[in-house]
Protein backbone atom coordinates (compact mmCIF):
# COMPACT_ATOMS: atom_id res chain seq x y z
CA UNK A 1 0.00 0.00 0.00
CA UNK A 2 1.08 3.55 -0.75
CA UNK A 3 2.26 4.85 2.44
CA UNK A 4 1.05 8.40 1.66
CA UNK A 5 -2.35 6.85 1.29
CA UNK A 6 -2.40 5.04 4.40
CA UNK A 7 -0.97 8.35 6.06
CA UNK A 8 -3.69 10.48 4.96
CA UNK A 9 -6.21 8.05 6.10
CA UNK A 10 -4.95 7.89 9.86
CA UNK A 11 -4.70 11.59 9.53
CA UNK A 12 -8.43 12.37 8.58
CA UNK A 13 -9.01 9.59 11.95
CA UNK A 14 -7.16 11.69 13.98
CA UNK A 15 -8.62 15.26 12.93
CA UNK A 16 -12.11 13.54 13.95
CA UNK A 17 -10.91 12.13 16.85
CA UNK A 18 -9.61 15.18 17.67
CA UNK A 19 -13.17 17.35 16.58
CA UNK A 20 -14.99 14.93 18.58
CA UNK A 21 -12.63 15.69 21.48
CA UNK A 22 -13.54 19.60 21.25
CA UNK A 23 -17.09 18.04 21.22
CA UNK A 24 -16.57 16.80 24.41
CA UNK A 25 -15.42 19.63 25.77
CA UNK A 26 -18.08 21.89 24.75
CA UNK A 27 -19.96 20.50 28.02
CA UNK A 28 -16.75 20.88 29.80
CA UNK A 29 -15.66 24.83 29.45
CA UNK A 30 -16.78 27.49 27.01
CA UNK A 31 -15.90 27.42 23.37
CA UNK A 32 -17.36 29.71 20.86
CA UNK A 33 -18.61 27.89 17.79
CA UNK A 34 -22.01 25.82 16.20
CA UNK A 35 -22.24 22.67 18.27
CA UNK A 36 -24.34 21.01 15.39
CA UNK A 37 -21.91 22.00 12.63
CA UNK A 38 -19.12 20.54 14.46
CA UNK A 39 -20.73 17.31 14.65
CA UNK A 40 -21.42 17.65 11.27
CA UNK A 41 -17.91 18.26 10.26
CA UNK A 42 -16.93 15.04 12.98
CA UNK A 43 -19.09 12.46 11.68
CA UNK A 44 -18.28 12.96 7.77
CA UNK A 45 -14.81 13.21 8.42
CA UNK A 46 -14.85 10.04 10.46
CA UNK A 47 -17.22 8.39 8.11
CA UNK A 48 -15.61 9.69 4.55
CA UNK A 49 -12.38 10.54 5.86
CA UNK A 50 -11.04 7.32 7.40
CA UNK A 51 -13.01 4.41 7.01
CA UNK A 52 -14.61 5.54 2.92
CA UNK A 53 -10.52 5.61 2.34
CA UNK A 54 -9.36 3.23 4.41
CA UNK A 55 -11.67 0.73 2.84
CA UNK A 56 -11.36 2.22 -0.36
CA UNK A 57 -7.00 1.42 -0.09
CA UNK A 58 -7.59 -1.91 1.17
CA UNK A 59 -9.84 -2.76 -1.71
CA UNK A 60 -7.23 -1.58 -4.39
CA UNK A 61 -4.42 -2.79 -2.57
CA UNK A 62 -6.00 -6.22 -2.42
CA UNK A 63 -8.51 -6.83 -5.43
CA UNK A 64 -6.91 -4.42 -8.14
CA UNK A 65 -4.23 -6.25 -9.54
CA UNK A 66 -2.90 -3.51 -12.07
CA UNK A 67 -3.31 -0.26 -13.48
CA UNK A 68 -3.88 1.39 -10.02
CA UNK A 69 -2.70 4.76 -10.77
CA UNK A 70 -6.34 5.60 -11.80
CA UNK A 71 -7.73 4.85 -8.19
CA UNK A 72 -4.32 6.64 -6.81
CA UNK A 73 -6.24 9.62 -8.83
CA UNK A 74 -9.65 9.40 -7.79
CA UNK A 75 -8.19 9.04 -3.89
CA UNK A 76 -7.00 12.27 -4.26
CA UNK A 77 -9.84 14.07 -5.57
CA UNK A 78 -12.18 12.07 -2.86
CA UNK A 79 -9.34 13.39 -0.57
CA UNK A 80 -9.97 17.14 -1.95
CA UNK A 81 -13.74 16.40 -1.13
CA UNK A 82 -13.20 15.31 2.47
CA UNK A 83 -10.68 18.39 2.86
CA UNK A 84 -13.69 20.90 1.20
CA UNK A 85 -15.98 19.25 4.10
CA UNK A 86 -13.63 20.20 6.62
CA UNK A 87 -13.22 23.42 6.21
CA UNK A 88 -16.89 24.64 5.45
CA UNK A 89 -19.20 22.55 7.95
CA UNK A 90 -17.96 24.24 10.77
CA UNK A 91 -18.45 27.54 9.79
CA UNK A 92 -22.02 27.12 7.31
CA UNK A 93 -23.24 23.54 8.33
CA UNK A 94 -25.17 22.14 5.40
CA UNK A 95 -24.67 24.69 2.95
CA UNK A 96 -23.85 25.63 -0.91
CA UNK A 97 -20.21 24.85 -0.13
CA UNK A 98 -20.24 22.20 1.99
CA UNK A 99 -23.24 20.89 -0.36
CA UNK A 100 -20.81 21.15 -3.03
CA UNK A 101 -18.09 18.96 -1.21
CA UNK A 102 -20.12 16.09 -0.60
CA UNK A 103 -21.75 16.05 -3.68
CA UNK A 104 -18.47 15.43 -4.90
CA UNK A 105 -17.26 12.98 -2.67
CA UNK A 106 -20.88 11.06 -3.87
CA UNK A 107 -19.71 11.17 -7.32
CA UNK A 108 -16.49 10.16 -6.34
CA UNK A 109 -18.13 6.83 -4.95
CA UNK A 110 -19.59 5.82 -8.16
CA UNK A 111 -16.96 5.98 -10.26
CA UNK A 112 -15.11 3.94 -7.78
CA UNK A 113 -18.15 1.95 -7.29
CA UNK A 114 -18.41 1.17 -11.34
CA UNK A 115 -14.50 1.14 -11.55
CA UNK A 116 -14.37 -1.40 -8.48
CA UNK A 117 -17.13 -4.37 -10.04
CA UNK A 118 -15.37 -3.74 -13.62
CA UNK A 119 -11.92 -4.68 -12.43
CA UNK A 120 -12.18 -6.95 -8.74
CA UNK A 121 -10.20 -9.96 -9.33
CA UNK A 122 -10.34 -11.38 -6.02
CA UNK A 123 -9.75 -14.79 -4.39
CA UNK A 124 -12.70 -16.74 -4.99
CA UNK A 125 -16.48 -16.15 -5.61
CA UNK A 126 -17.52 -15.45 -2.18
CA UNK A 127 -15.20 -12.66 -1.19
CA UNK A 128 -16.05 -11.07 -4.80
CA UNK A 129 -19.97 -11.38 -4.00
CA UNK A 130 -19.12 -9.94 -0.51
CA UNK A 131 -17.20 -6.90 -2.00
CA UNK A 132 -20.30 -6.86 -4.97
CA UNK A 133 -22.27 -5.85 -2.37
CA UNK A 134 -20.31 -4.24 -0.12
CA UNK A 135 -20.32 -1.15 -2.80
CA UNK A 136 -24.34 -2.42 -3.72
CA UNK A 137 -25.18 -1.03 -0.53
CA UNK A 138 -22.59 1.94 -0.63
CA UNK A 139 -24.66 3.16 -3.81
CA UNK A 140 -27.83 2.12 -2.71
CA UNK A 141 -27.17 4.08 0.60
CA UNK A 142 -27.02 7.32 -1.06
CA UNK A 143 -30.29 7.53 -2.16
CA UNK A 144 -30.97 8.80 1.03
CA UNK A 145 -28.75 12.00 0.96
CA UNK A 146 -30.34 12.77 -2.45
CA UNK A 147 -33.67 12.64 -0.62
CA UNK A 148 -32.83 15.29 1.86
CA UNK A 149 -33.28 18.27 -0.55
CA UNK A 150 -37.11 17.45 -1.24
CA UNK A 151 -37.53 15.95 2.24
CA UNK A 152 -36.58 19.59 3.37
CA UNK A 153 -38.21 21.46 0.72
CA UNK A 154 -41.74 19.55 0.88
CA UNK A 155 -42.01 18.72 4.54
CA UNK A 156 -39.01 20.25 6.63
CA UNK A 157 -36.63 18.63 8.99
CA UNK A 158 -38.99 17.66 11.79
CA UNK A 159 -40.46 15.29 9.05
CA UNK A 160 -40.84 11.72 9.39
CA UNK A 161 -39.47 11.44 5.63
CA UNK A 162 -36.57 13.74 5.99
CA UNK A 163 -35.64 11.92 9.39
CA UNK A 164 -35.96 8.43 7.54
CA UNK A 165 -34.07 9.49 4.35
CA UNK A 166 -30.95 10.34 6.96
CA UNK A 167 -31.66 6.79 8.74
CA UNK A 168 -31.71 4.76 5.43
CA UNK A 169 -28.15 6.22 4.50
CA UNK A 170 -26.76 5.47 8.20
CA UNK A 171 -27.93 2.34 7.99
CA UNK A 172 -26.96 0.48 4.65
CA UNK A 173 -23.58 2.59 4.88
CA UNK A 174 -23.17 1.12 8.31
CA UNK A 175 -24.31 -2.31 8.18
CA UNK A 176 -24.26 -2.56 4.64
CA UNK A 177 -21.19 -0.78 3.07
CA UNK A 178 -18.74 -0.94 5.90
CA UNK A 179 -19.73 -4.11 7.55
CA UNK A 180 -19.45 -6.07 4.03
CA UNK A 181 -16.30 -4.91 3.24
CA UNK A 182 -14.76 -5.68 6.11
CA UNK A 183 -15.87 -9.20 6.23
CA UNK A 184 -14.64 -9.19 3.10
CA UNK A 185 -11.18 -8.52 3.51
CA UNK A 186 -11.32 -10.56 6.82
CA UNK A 187 -12.45 -13.38 4.50
CA UNK A 188 -9.83 -12.39 2.21
CA UNK A 189 -6.79 -13.15 4.66
CA UNK A 190 -8.36 -15.81 6.66
CA UNK A 191 -8.37 -17.48 3.47
CA UNK A 192 -11.95 -18.43 3.73
CA UNK A 193 -13.30 -20.82 0.97
CA UNK A 194 -17.17 -21.02 -0.44
CA UNK A 195 -18.85 -23.65 0.55
CA UNK A 196 -22.45 -24.15 1.53
CA UNK A 197 -22.30 -22.28 4.96
CA UNK A 198 -20.71 -19.52 3.94
CA UNK A 199 -23.28 -19.08 0.66
CA UNK A 200 -26.10 -19.66 3.20
CA UNK A 201 -24.06 -16.71 5.91
CA UNK A 202 -24.10 -14.58 2.64
CA UNK A 203 -28.13 -14.85 1.86
CA UNK A 204 -29.11 -14.06 5.66
CA UNK A 205 -26.57 -11.25 6.43
CA UNK A 206 -28.33 -9.41 2.86
CA UNK A 207 -31.77 -10.28 4.44
CA UNK A 208 -30.42 -9.64 7.49
CA UNK A 209 -29.05 -6.13 6.61
CA UNK A 210 -32.25 -4.90 4.80
CA UNK A 211 -35.03 -6.42 7.30
CA UNK A 212 -33.74 -4.83 10.14
CA UNK A 213 -33.88 -1.03 8.69
CA UNK A 214 -37.17 -1.71 9.57
CA UNK A 215 -36.14 -0.54 13.61
CA UNK A 216 -35.31 3.20 12.56
CA UNK A 217 -38.33 3.54 10.67
CA UNK A 218 -40.02 2.60 13.09
CA UNK A 219 -39.10 5.65 15.30
CA UNK A 220 -40.67 7.78 12.97
CA UNK A 221 -43.66 6.12 10.93
CA UNK A 222 -45.04 3.28 13.04
CA UNK A 223 -46.99 0.05 11.55
CA UNK A 224 -47.32 -2.90 13.84
CA UNK A 225 -46.20 -4.82 10.40
CA UNK A 226 -42.44 -2.93 10.88
CA UNK A 227 -42.16 -4.66 14.24
CA UNK A 228 -42.11 -8.07 12.36
CA UNK A 229 -39.99 -7.24 9.68
CA UNK A 230 -37.23 -6.00 12.17
CA UNK A 231 -37.97 -9.24 14.70
CA UNK A 232 -37.11 -11.22 11.46
CA UNK A 233 -34.02 -9.34 10.58
CA UNK A 234 -32.98 -9.92 14.45
CA UNK A 235 -33.72 -13.83 14.70
CA UNK A 236 -31.96 -13.84 10.39
CA UNK A 237 -28.80 -12.05 12.27
CA UNK A 238 -28.42 -13.95 14.94
CA UNK A 239 -28.20 -17.30 12.41
CA UNK A 240 -26.23 -15.39 10.79
CA UNK A 241 -23.95 -15.15 13.85
CA UNK A 242 -23.72 -18.63 14.24
CA UNK A 243 -22.84 -19.61 10.94
CA UNK A 244 -20.25 -16.52 10.72
CA UNK A 245 -18.55 -18.40 13.88
CA UNK A 246 -18.89 -21.21 12.42
CA UNK A 247 -16.93 -19.98 9.01
CA UNK A 248 -13.72 -18.29 11.03
CA UNK A 249 -13.64 -20.64 13.77
CA UNK A 250 -11.12 -23.04 11.85
CA UNK A 251 -8.96 -20.52 9.80
CA UNK A 252 -8.61 -18.08 12.38
CA UNK A 253 -7.19 -20.79 14.80
CA UNK A 254 -4.12 -21.87 11.94
CA UNK A 255 -3.60 -18.23 10.58
CA UNK A 256 -4.49 -15.58 13.20
CA UNK A 257 -3.04 -17.35 16.07
CA UNK A 258 0.35 -17.41 14.66
CA UNK A 259 0.03 -13.77 14.21
CA UNK A 260 1.91 -11.09 16.71
CA UNK A 261 0.61 -10.22 20.23
CA UNK A 262 -0.60 -6.91 19.11
CA UNK A 263 -2.34 -8.24 15.52
CA UNK A 264 -4.14 -11.32 17.45
CA UNK A 265 -5.57 -9.01 20.13
CA UNK A 266 -7.03 -6.44 17.71
CA UNK A 267 -8.48 -9.17 15.48
CA UNK A 268 -9.83 -10.58 19.23
CA UNK A 269 -10.97 -7.08 19.91
CA UNK A 270 -12.93 -6.24 16.86
CA UNK A 271 -14.65 -9.56 16.41
CA UNK A 272 -15.72 -9.57 20.17
CA UNK A 273 -17.45 -5.89 19.22
CA UNK A 274 -19.02 -7.33 15.97
CA UNK A 275 -20.30 -10.13 18.70
CA UNK A 276 -21.78 -7.82 21.04
CA UNK A 277 -23.10 -5.52 17.86
CA UNK A 278 -25.32 -8.98 16.40
CA UNK A 279 -26.61 -9.66 19.97
CA UNK A 280 -27.90 -6.02 21.01
CA UNK A 281 -29.01 -5.52 17.64
CA UNK A 282 -31.52 -8.92 18.25
CA UNK A 283 -32.82 -7.28 21.68
CA UNK A 284 -34.01 -4.55 19.22
CA UNK A 285 -37.33 -7.20 19.17
CA UNK A 286 -38.16 -6.43 22.43
CA UNK A 287 -40.53 -2.81 22.28
CA UNK A 288 -39.98 -1.49 25.36
CA UNK A 289 -35.77 -1.66 24.30
CA UNK A 290 -36.15 -0.32 20.86
CA UNK A 291 -38.01 2.77 22.33
CA UNK A 292 -35.44 3.49 25.47
CA UNK A 293 -32.94 3.47 22.12
CA UNK A 294 -34.72 6.09 20.37
CA UNK A 295 -35.58 8.37 23.40
CA UNK A 296 -32.30 8.25 25.29
CA UNK A 297 -29.31 9.45 22.64
CA UNK A 298 -26.76 8.09 24.73
CA UNK A 299 -27.33 4.25 23.93
CA UNK A 300 -27.53 5.06 20.19
CA UNK A 301 -24.07 6.82 20.28
CA UNK A 302 -22.37 4.26 22.33
CA UNK A 303 -23.96 2.25 19.66
CA UNK A 304 -22.98 3.93 16.67
CA UNK A 305 -19.18 4.45 18.55
CA UNK A 306 -19.23 0.42 18.95
CA UNK A 307 -19.98 -0.15 15.24
CA UNK A 308 -17.32 2.23 14.25
CA UNK A 309 -14.51 2.52 16.28
CA UNK A 310 -14.79 -1.12 17.96
CA UNK A 311 -15.94 -2.79 14.63
CA UNK A 312 -14.99 -1.05 11.84
CA UNK A 313 -11.79 0.72 13.17
CA UNK A 314 -11.00 -2.50 15.07
CA UNK A 315 -10.47 -4.24 11.99
CA UNK A 316 -9.08 -2.03 9.90
CA UNK A 317 -6.39 -1.67 12.49
CA UNK A 318 -5.67 -5.32 12.53
CA UNK A 319 -6.17 -5.55 8.54
CA UNK A 320 -3.42 -3.07 8.60
CA UNK A 321 -0.93 -4.51 11.15
CA UNK A 322 -1.96 -8.10 9.69
CA UNK A 323 -0.45 -6.99 6.19
CA UNK A 324 2.65 -5.62 7.57
CA UNK A 325 2.09 -1.99 6.55
CA UNK A 326 1.94 -1.03 10.07
CA UNK A 327 5.29 -2.67 11.40
CA UNK A 328 4.86 -3.89 15.79
CA UNK A 329 6.57 -1.27 18.30
CA UNK A 330 6.87 0.18 21.51
CA UNK A 331 4.76 3.62 19.99
CA UNK A 332 2.21 1.05 18.27
CA UNK A 333 1.79 -1.28 21.31
CA UNK A 334 1.22 1.93 23.05
CA UNK A 335 -1.34 3.30 20.61
CA UNK A 336 -3.37 0.47 20.64
CA UNK A 337 -4.34 0.19 24.09
CA UNK A 338 -4.52 3.74 24.59
CA UNK A 339 -7.23 3.47 21.88
CA UNK A 340 -8.97 0.16 23.46
CA UNK A 341 -8.92 2.44 26.93
CA UNK A 342 -10.55 5.45 24.84
CA UNK A 343 -13.27 3.40 23.60
CA UNK A 344 -13.92 1.09 26.28
CA UNK A 345 -14.24 3.85 28.92
CA UNK A 346 -16.48 6.05 26.88
CA UNK A 347 -18.20 3.18 25.40
CA UNK A 348 -18.85 2.31 30.03
CA UNK A 349 -19.73 5.83 30.73
CA UNK A 350 -22.26 6.39 27.56
CA UNK A 351 -24.07 3.17 28.56
CA UNK A 352 -24.01 3.68 32.17
CA UNK A 353 -25.44 7.64 31.92
CA UNK A 354 -27.83 6.25 29.48
CA UNK A 355 -29.29 3.91 32.53
CA UNK A 356 -29.54 6.79 34.66
CA UNK A 357 -31.66 8.88 32.70
CA UNK A 358 -33.68 5.28 31.75
CA UNK A 359 -34.00 5.52 35.79
CA UNK A 360 -34.91 8.70 36.15
CA UNK A 361 -31.35 9.29 38.50
CA UNK A 362 -30.11 12.90 36.34
CA UNK A 363 -26.35 12.87 35.06
CA UNK A 364 -23.62 10.99 37.02
CA UNK A 365 -21.02 12.93 38.95
CA UNK A 366 -18.76 14.79 37.09
CA UNK A 367 -19.86 12.89 33.87
CA UNK A 368 -18.56 15.05 30.96
CA UNK A 369 -15.44 15.86 32.30
CA UNK A 370 -15.49 11.93 32.82
CA UNK A 371 -16.35 11.22 29.26
CA UNK A 372 -13.89 14.56 28.10
CA UNK A 373 -10.68 12.74 29.91
CA UNK A 374 -11.70 9.37 28.84
CA UNK A 375 -12.14 10.31 25.17
CA UNK A 376 -8.74 11.97 25.63
CA UNK A 377 -7.27 8.31 25.00
CA UNK A 378 -8.87 7.96 21.84
CA UNK A 379 -6.81 10.68 19.61
CA UNK A 380 -3.84 9.82 21.78
CA UNK A 381 -3.80 6.53 20.36
CA UNK A 382 -4.12 7.34 16.77
CA UNK A 383 -1.19 9.87 17.33
CA UNK A 384 0.67 6.98 18.75
CA UNK A 385 0.19 5.24 15.56
CA UNK A 386 0.34 7.69 12.94
CA UNK A 387 3.65 8.19 14.72
CA UNK A 388 4.53 4.24 14.11
CA UNK A 389 3.80 4.45 10.83
CA UNK A 390 5.37 7.71 9.96
CA UNK A 391 8.86 6.17 11.06
CA UNK A 392 8.82 3.30 8.57
CA UNK A 393 10.45 4.16 5.70
CA UNK A 394 9.54 1.12 2.99
CA UNK A 395 5.93 0.69 1.84
CA UNK A 396 3.90 -2.95 1.76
Amino acid sequence: MQKKLVATCLINFLIAALLGLVLRYAFVGHLDFNYQFLTHTHSHVAILGWVYLMIFTLFVHYFIPKNKRFYTKLFWVTQLAVLGMLFSFPFQGYATVSIIFSTLHILCSYVFAFKMWKNLKAKNILIERLIKWSLAFMVLSTIGVWCLGPAVGLLGKASAFYQIAIQYFLHFQFNGWFLFAVIAILFHQLQVQPSKNTKLFLRLLIVATITTFALPIQWFATHWLLYYINALGCILQLLTLVYFIKIIKIPFKTIIVKQQKAVRWLYIFALSCFILKMALQSVSVIPEFSQVLINHKNFIIGFIHLLMLGIVSGFLFAFLLYSKTIKPSVYLNLGIFSFFIGFVLTELLLTYQGSFFYFGKGLIPHYYLLLFISSIFLPLGITLILFTYSKQKQHV
